[in-house]
C-alpha cells in the first residue's frame, strides 16, 4: 500500500500543479484581455476627440469668416465636408447630425450679407454666434459613454 499511496500523492500533487498553473494561465489571459479591449477602448476615444477638435477648430474659423465675407464660392467648406465624411465612420448619428446643422448654419452666413458690427452684437445676443454648442454637447455626452465602459 505504500506504493499505491505515494503513486496517489504523487499524482494528486501534479494535478494540482495543473490546476494551479491552468488557474494563473487563465487569469493572465483574462487581464491581459481586458488591457487589450481596455486600450482599444482608449484609442477609439482618442480617435473621436482629435476629430472632434479638427471640426471645431476648422468650424469656427469658417464661420468667423462667414460673418464677415457674403460669397456664393464656398470651396473652404471642402476641407469641413472632408472631417464630417470621416466622422462618419466613427460618431454616433446625434453627433454627425450636428455637425450637419453647423454645416447649414456656415454655408447661411456665407450667403446672408456681411453684418455690421451692431447686428453682429444682436446676432450674439439671440444665440447665434455659438452654432457649435449643441455639436459640442453631443461629442461630450459621446465621450463620456467611452468614459464609462
Amino acid at each position: 500500500m505504500d506504493g499505491s499511496g505515494s503513486i496517489l500523492t504523487a499524482m494528486v500533487g501534479l494535478a494540482g500543479a495543473a490546476i494551479g498553473g491552468l488557474t494563473s494561465f487563465v487569469t493572465s489571459w483574462l487581464t491581459l484581455r481586458t488591457q487589450m479591449h481596455q486600450n482599444m477602448l482608449t484609442a477609439a476615444r482618442d480617435r473621436r476627440e482629435a476629430v472632434y477638435k479638427d471640426f471645431i477648430k476648422e468650424a469656427a474659423r469658417l464661420f468667423g469668416d462667414a460673418l464677415g465675407h457674403e460669397r456664393e464660392d464656398v470651396s473652404d467648406l471642402i476641407a469641413l465636408y472632408s472631417i464630417v465624411a470621416h466622422m462618419r465612420l466613427l460618431a454616433s448619428s446625434e453627433v454627425i447630425a450636428r455637425a450637419e446643422r453647423v454645416l447649414e448654419a456656415i454655408v447661411a452666413a456665407y450667403l446672408a450679407p456681411n453684418r455690421t458690427l451692431h447686428e453682429l452684437r444682436q446676432f450674439a445676443h439671440e444665440g447665434g454666434l455659438d452654432p457649435l454648442r449643441q455639436f459640442s454637447e453631443a461629442c461630450r455626452s459621446e465621450l463620456e459613454r467611452f468614459d464609462k465602459l
